[in-house]
């Protein structure tokens, strides 16, 4: 089911941000269809690009006109489509926003990119890591005296990119609803990546942010907020930021005042922490989450991949599910009424084709003669 249940949207097949993006969609219950290419390729073993869940693929050849024009009448009946190729791509193969906007009124065309659609650096090719180190996301990202540590690809291509086209298309897609109109939402994981450090740039305006790695309250700079090594080489987690927190972190911990009293003495944090440390490595992981999981020390163990998806709040709140033997994460976020369903397996290429474009209006005939032309798979 879903709350986005009835929207129908065209993707147009990509890496990272733009299937993550399209992916958020269709676990909300959107109708997406993705243009693979004819043929197939890609990184991954389809089967387990769990990007694409829940959603049907169409095989087309975007370079034969028969391919083109298939596209522009799924584009007729689509509220959202979305591409993220570099700027002018789209245009050059004939389906470009003006072209798609002239088929649909309505449409709300998504573009992701790193760069964005104007700029010198606009048709630069680049990386997750790339835009967040232009963003100022990846310098403050790291411990004191050492290199910036990229954080996964998760705050460029997933929390700049595809969250915040994804946020753009249902917004506009809002929008549409009392205008009737379309229009192109312009995407870029610089941008994204940006935004999300928001708070970062209101603590430097106010002066209690340094623009230097491992120095601050938030990036392992202050003892009361970083992870520990346990006896057993494992870790924890300690975020004990306000005063009635910290006190629990030093009574449970049985930490001494006279030396960690002054919570907010920055010119000690170095020292408290290599007290900490030492205080920790006492302990296993299990020992100290004994101690202090579900108290309001701010505390969570630090578990893996796979750890995570057997730790009992996640099994009881079923952040995880388990499909064809393998796991992965349960759509997000929970609705009280227009609950989700368990999204689909992801297709291979073209594993929908007809079904998919019979679905969305396509009749018998123009589907063969697609095939026959061999611009449809």
């Amino acid at each position: 089911m879903g709350p986005l249940k009835g929207v129908k949207v065209i993707e147009i097949a990509g890496l990272g941000p733009g299937p993550f993006c399209a992916m958020l969609l269709a676990d909300m219950g959107a109708d997406v269809v993705r243009i693979d290419r004819a043929g197939g390729g890609g990184l991954f073993d389809p089967k387990f690009d769990f990007l694409n869940r829940g959603k049907r693929s169409v095989a087309l050849d975007l370079k034969k006109p028969e391919g083109i024009e298939a596209i522009l009448k799924l584009v007729e009946q689509a509220d959202i489509i979305t591409e993220g190729f570099r700027p002018g791509v789209m245009e050059r193969l004939g389906l470009g926003p003006d072209v798609c906007l002239a088929r649909n009124p309505k449409i709300v065309y998504g573009r992701m990119t790193g760069f964005g659609q104007d700029g010198p650096m606009a048709k630069a090719a680049g990386h997750d890591i790339n835009y967040i180190a232009m963003s100022g996301m990846l310098h403050a990202i790291g411990h004191a005296g050492g290199k910036p540590v990229p954080p996964l690809n998760l705050v460029g291509d997933f929390g700049g990119g595809g969250m915040f086209l994804a946020f753009g298309l249902v917004s506009a897609l809002l929008e549409s609803k009392t205008s009737g109109k379309g229009q192109v939402v312009d995407a870029t994981m610089i941008d994204g990546a940006a935004v999300l450090g928001t708070m970062m740039y209101s603590l430097s305006a106010q002066g209690v942010w340094r623009d230097e790695r491992g120095v601050n309250m938030l990036d392992t700079g202050a003892h009361f907020y970083d992870t520990y090594e346990t006896s057993d080489g494992k870790h924890v987690s300690i975020g004990s930021i306000e005063p009635q927190f910290y006190a629990e972190l030093l009574r449970l911990a049985a930490l001494d005042p006279a030396v960690f009293g002054m919570q907010m003495d920055i010119g000690r944090w170095p020292e408290m922490k290599d007290k900490l440390a030492a205080v920790f490595k006492q302990k296993t992981r299990d020992e100290w989450c004994a101690i202090m999981e579900n108290t309001d020390v701010c505390f969570a163990p630090v578990l893996s991949l796979l750890e995570a998806p057997r730790h009992p709040h996640n099994v009881a709140r079923g952040t995880y599910f388990e499909q064809n033997g393998h796991v992965q994460p349960a759509p997000a976020p929970r609705f009280s009424r227009t609950r989700p369903d368990l999204p689909a397996i992801p297709p291979t290429p073209g594993a929908n084709t007809d079904q998919a474009l019979a679905d969305w209006g396509f009749a018998a005939d123009e589907i063969a003669r697609l095939k026959a032309a061999g611009a449809a798979v």
